[in-house]
């Protein structure tokens, strides 16, 4: 059992026969002969449901133990995203909803942590930035404006723009929140890495 004033974002409850992660929580402090609320953003664990729910702090909440396991992406299809575990080679299949708008830009073999809850998969955190070859776009120049863009295909489909110098073949660092070009990824450091 946990105090609601306690709950902390990631954590899972048990809140009427139901399973929900806490997205956000803020606990406000009563006045005189008020008691205090924590205010709490819950998702729906599997169906993805979005509530927001109101706790006296000191309501006692049943948390559920999650558990965390590097996972490594295989492949998607139309029912959603296969996951694969590198220790016993579990295969999971995750919903489009739990991975979110942006795994469709996930490349094989990328390695991503997922939590379970009761062994069932609660959520995935995709990396910030992904690395991509580009496969299609106009050939580079090296003189010119710094600031000038052009449109580039990369090697997973999506469609980004790139600075002027960037030439097909190129691999490019992409954030996957924006889905904006970053930078280009040197070779050399790659191969040290």
């Amino acid at each position: 059992m946990i105090l609601a004033s306690q709950l902390r974002p990631g954590t899972v409850i048990r809140f009427e026969r139901q399973l929900y992660k806490v997205l956000e929580v803020a606990v406000k402090a009563g006045g005189g002969q008020l008691g205090g609320v924590v205010k709490t953003r819950l998702q729906g664990v599997p169906q993805g449901r979005l509530w927001e729910q109101h706790f006296r702090p000191d309501e006692r909440l049943e948390e559920l133990p999650v558990e965390r396991r590097a996972m490594e992406y295989l492949f998607s299809d139309s029912l959603g995203f296969t996951f694969m575990d590198p220790l016993n080679f579990e295969q999971v299949q995750l919903s489009r909803d739990l991975v979110g708008p942006t795994g469709h830009l996930l490349q094989a073999g990328t390695s991503v942590p997922v939590a379970f809850c009761r062994g069932e998969p609660i959520s995935v955190v995709l990396p910030d930035s992904i690395e991509a070859a580009v496969r299609e776009t106009a050939p580079p120049m090296h003189a010119g404006q710094e600031s000038a863009w052009k449109d580039a295909t990369l090697d997973n489909g999506m469609h980004i723009q790139v600075p002027l110098f960037v030439g097909v073949g190129e691999i490019v660092r992409v954030d996957l929140h924006t889905g904006r070009y970053v930078e280009r990824v040197r070779l050399e450091r790659k191969r040290g890495a």
